[in-house]
């Protein structure tokens, strides 16, 4: 790998860290804040509303310059929502300022991994952009657990700089104060990654075009017999994870009686899994074999309804690694192979936007489906059990669709005659 694609992984690490830590600590503000429990998955959609309106934009955004400046500004966005948070701004306000530097630095983050490497790398550099990511979210999420934490917060609060008053009095704003520093450092890692050189032709920016430009690569990734499947399969699996993050919060409170500077810990947990299957397949399935992983899926949300068994940490963290692990060995050769299809099809931003509009979406309707069932006071167990049935059933139908296209050509072949066309 190329010394820069060291150093885009280290802005998304830093950019990532924070992102995951703050929205404990937005968690903590709600908390503080005494607001009632649905509110709080209202974050992550709150979060996520940028991406989807966004999505017809943020592509253009992101080649229309060099994908490291893309992402200084996009992070410096991130930073202003972090700020808010401090001036009595709504936390749902202020976190989905935060979600829209994220929607426009996610085309940029992927965008330039196309423009360093050839395709047979992508898996290999999907897996380890997955690997920092879940890493990240893994250390992120025990980072604000432990900042929440009455012994850490305590300490921090009883920091006192002279002269300043920063006017920081409680857990949550404490960590969002640190959080804060992560953010810069991303954005000194931003400056230093180095122009691929890529250009694009000039962009678009009349609006009305753009959405026009946008809706002709929607059709063309989802009219696509390989974009379909990958499109589907990560569109439902960010959704699914969207929901596991809160899912997991309210099984540790419920279920094992933990408080959410201990349950966090847990987030991290199933992300560790992540991480492992995520290098696992990068490590062993080719973009050409990418589609094989799909039963992954069915086994997921089989075992996920296990969780409805276990009432003790013991054994918490060994069924969390493994739905984890079952996920990141499922979702990172899907990634690949639709980052490869869109950039064969059309330009990396473009294709990457057309993705996390897919995938956003999926993750709106199911955190708002989430937060209703949470609203109507449903047991913890009988979600968990709702959860892991939607995802066997729903990963079904994708592979009886890839059978049915299976018929009318070889989708290893093409994937094959892809790579040898876009290298070429």
């Amino acid at each position: 790998m190329k010394p820069g694609f060291y150093t885009v992984m280290a802005a998304q690490f830093f950019s990532s860290l924070a992102d995951n830590a703050l929205l404990i600590a937005a968690i903590q503000l709600l908390v503080e804040m005494h607001a009632p429990d649905w509110i709080k998955p209202m974050l992550k959609l709150f979060f996520t509303v940028s991406y989807v309106v966004l999505a017809p934009f943020v592509g253009a955004f992101a080649d229309s310059m060099p994908k490291g400046r893309v992402m200084f500004v996009t992070n410096t966005i991130k930073i202003a929502g972090c700020l808010l948070m401090f001036f009595t701004v709504h936390p749902l306000l202020a976190y989905a300022v935060v979600g829209f530097g994220a929607a426009a630095y996610s085309p940029a983050k992927y965008g330039i991994l196309t423009e360093m490497l050839p395709p047979e790398k992508l898996v290999a550099a999907n897996g380890w952009i997955e690997g920092t990511t879940v890493t990240s979210i893994i250390l992120g999420t025990v980072l604000g657990g432990a900042l929440i934490s009455p012994k850490v917060s305590s300490y921090l609060l009883g920091i006192d700089l002279p002269v300043i008053d920063l006017g920081v009095d409680s857990a949550a704003e404490s960590a969002i104060l640190v959080i804060l520093v992560m953010y810069v450092i991303a954005a000194l890692f931003n400056l230093r990654i180095p122009d691929t050189g890529a250009r694009y032709p000039h962009q678009q920016v009349n609006p009305f075009k753009l959405i026009t430009e946008f809706a002709r690569c929607f059709r063309v990734l989802w009219r696509d017999k390989l974009g379909q499947i990958s499109l589907a399969v990560t569109t439902l699996l960010w959704g699914v994870g969207a929901t596991l993050q809160f899912l997991v919060l309210d099984w540790a409170k419920h279920t094992l009686h933990m408080p959410l500077s201990r349950a966090a810990v847990l987030q991290g947990v199933v992300a560790i899994g992540l991480a492992l299957g995520a290098v696992l397949a990068a490590r062993w399935i080719p973009l050409r074999r990418s589609l094989r992983v799909l039963p992954f899926g069915i086994a997921m949300g089989l075992v996920v309804p296990m969780m409805t068994l276990v009432t003790t940490i013991e054994y918490a963290y060994p069924l969390l690694i493994i739905i984890g692990g079952m996920a990141g060995f499922f979702l990172v050769p899907m990634n690949a192979l639709l980052q490869h299809r869109g950039h064969v099809l059309m330009s990396a931003g473009h294709s990457i936007a057309v993705q996390n509009f897919n995938e956003n979406i999926s993750v709106l309707l199911m955190l708002a489906l989430y937060a209703g069932l949470v609203k109507m006071n449903l047991p913890v167990n009988t979600v968990v059990l709702l959860f892991g049935a939607f995802v066997a059933l729903s990963i079904m139908a994708v592979i009886r669709l890839h059978a049915r296209n299976q018929r009318e050509f070889d989708s290893e072949a093409l994937i094959g005659e892809g790579s040898h066309s876009s290298h070429g």
